[in-house]
């Protein structure tokens, strides 16, 4: 098994035990946004250099046409 193989397992598992900072509700990832989608707050919290940040003033509210995605 590779690093980059470790790396995309581990980073699955990771993105199964963070959570919402306003709900408590679950993260999907977004990959053409980059960033962590929460459907419960209509928030997408940014990814910078591979770091979530699940900062409520970071987060940028969704539009109804970004939850549909």
């Amino acid at each position: 098994m590779n690093s980059k193989t470790v790396k995309t397992k581990t980073d699955r598992f990771l993105l199964t035990k963070l959570v919402c900072p306003v709900t408590g509700g679950p993260l999907t990832f977004a990959k053409s946004e980059n960033e962590l989608i929460s459907r419960s707050a209509k928030l997408g919290f940014p990814i910078r250099d591979g770091i979530p940040i699940l900062v409520i003033s970071e987060a940028r509210e969704l539009s109804a046409a970004d939850l549909k995605a």
